[in-house]
């Protein structure tokens, strides 16, 4: 029953991506909702479903993007695995964790959908899409990274009450 709350919250999200954050850019790049929640998702020492949700988010996502949907599987399911890798091992500090969890699913995505893109004969350059999609992407990733935390914790503590959890 818990789960039901991820198929409103990530059609919202996905909706949300596609309408407003995408149209929101800096230079060539724009901020990735999604992949911000499914992260801060999973950093959350609570949550036992952050697999079903990056499942899900991948099904939303590959209607809307015309990335091929194995880029999107891989990338996202990549993310939830890094930040349940953090959780449980190395971080206590959650922001620092939340900003790693960006940075390295943010280059990760960049890349894999660059080398997808460049297989399937898009004449992208290297430096271009570095300095022109991937490190605006970071920033903006970077500074909503902040507030989407914030509520995916609020969120988690909503769904998965300490009375409960204990």
């Amino acid at each position: 029953m818990r789960n039901i709350v991820a198929f409103p919250l990530l059609l919202l999200a996905v909706i949300f991506q596609s309408a407003v954050v995408s149209q929101v850019k800096l230079l060539s790049g724009y901020a990735d909702l999604p992949l911000l929640m499914l992260g801060a998702w999973a950093l959350q020492d609570r949550v036992k479903s952050a697999w079903h949700w990056a499942a899900l988010g991948c099904v939303m996502l590959g209607f809307v993007s015309t990335m091929p949907w194995p880029v999107l599987a891989a990338g996202y399911l990549a993310v939830v695995f890094i930040a349940q890798t953090l959780q449980k091992r190395v971080w206590q500090a959650p922001l620092l964790a939340m900003f790693s969890v960006t940075f390295i699913g943010t280059m990760f995505l960049n890349l894999l959908s660059f080398v997808v893109l460049r297989v399937l004969g898009t004449p992208f350059v290297f430096a271009d899409v570095a300095g022109l999609i991937t490190l605006p992407s970071l920033l903006l990733n970077m500074l909503f990274s902040i507030p989407i935390y914030a509520f995916m914790r609020d969120l988690a503590r909503w769904v998965y009450p300490a009375e409960e959890y204990e």
